[in-house]
Order: structure tokens, then sequence, then C-alpha cells
């Protein structure tokens, strides 16, 4: 049998298998945080999505019908909730488009606009700091305007340009329609603030 030239074999130094033994257990330690990262981003993703799904829809506003409350492309987070007053300011559904207007009425309220775009309900005339130019605008209805049960009555704050309850198009909001109130106004941050 012929013997075939064989190296010998080197055998590592401790040192060498220590630090071989440090790679191994980093490299084994930075899969485990990135894994844990991953699936915990993967869970706060999650958890936001449900929230706004859920309980605080976030919602870009388009148009000026709002001003000068809200502007073009500010962005508002809602809270769902039904307990609306006069004044406040809310999210609706209406032909597959998001609507925002604010509370004028609701159910069972009597409206009355004049000529000049005052407005007044259940007799007494609303103080309204928000809008800066009163206006009847489109409107088609017969005042004085009874609301009916499980509705609100709704208008923009730039009266003269807002396609609102006062048009049949439109007209009162059911309770059901209503996707939440206007809570915060999130952007543009200079603008950051808690809707009234």
């Amino acid at each position: 049998m012929k013997q075939e030239n064989l190296k010998p074999v080197e055998i590592p130094s401790m040192e060498e298998v220590t630090q071989e033994r440090n790679r191994l257990a980093y490299q084994s330690r930075y899969r485990r945080i990135l894994r844990s990262t991953i699936s915990s981003l993967i869970v706060v993703a999650a958890i936001a999505v449900l929230m706004a799904t859920l309980l605080f829809p976030v919602l870009q506003v388009s148009g000026d019908s709002m001003e000068p409350t809200l502007h073009d492309r500010n962005i508002l987070l809602l809270i769902k909730t039904h307990d609306l007053n006069t004044g406040d300011l809310c999210s609706f559904s209406w032909q597959n488009k998001l609507l925002i207007k604010r509370i004028i009425g609701g159910p069972g309220d009597v409206i009355n606009i004049d000529e000049k775009g005052e407005v007044s309900v259940n007799g007494k005339v609303l103080d309204e700091p928000y809008v800066d130019e009163l206006a009847l605008g489109e409107c088609d209805l017969k005042f004085p305007y009874q609301v009916p049960e499980n509705r609100y009555f709704v208008l923009g704050d730039h009266r003269s340009v807002s396609i609102d309850s006062r048009s049949s198009a439109i007209g009162c909001i059911d309770k059901k329609q209503i996707v939440g109130k206007v809570f915060l106004r999130i952007w543009p941050l200079k603008d950051f603030s808690i809707m009234k």
C-alpha cells in the first residue's frame, strides 16, 4: 500500500477557537435581535393600522369648503363617536367619498337660514366665529326646516362654495354615515391643534 503525502492538520490555537466562538455567538445574537426588531415593528404597524381603522381614522382635507377653519391638504385625526353636538366638525361618507362639515342641528331641530346667510337653530341665532363670510350659497331647501329623526344638518364654513345640507344633493346626513368627529389637526405641524 502506497502512503500518500499528507499534510499535517493544523490545530487552531485556543485564541483562534475563542475568536471563532465569539464571532458565531455575535452572529447568532445579531440574527436574534434583527428577528425580534422586525417582529416588533410588524406588531406595532398592525396595532397602528387597527387603531387608525377602528378608533382613530386619519383623513386629508381636499378642497376649500371648510376654510378658514381647515385648509386644503390639512391632515386630521378623527375619533369614532356618536356623541355629536352643534358646532362639532365631523366626517361622513357620501357617494364613496369622505366629506367634512360642521354640525348645525340634530334630530328634531328647526333650522332657518335667511337671505344674508344668518343661521338660527330653534329660533336662536348661532354665533359662528368660524365663518368669515355669511352666504346663503347653493340652497334648494325651504326654511324653516326640521331635521328628520336620526339625521344631522351640516354646513361647510366657507358658505358661498360649500355644498352641504342646504342642497338636496347631500341633504341631512344619517347617523350611520358618520365616520367620526374631527379631534386633531396633525399636519402641517405649524397648525397642529385640538379641534373644537
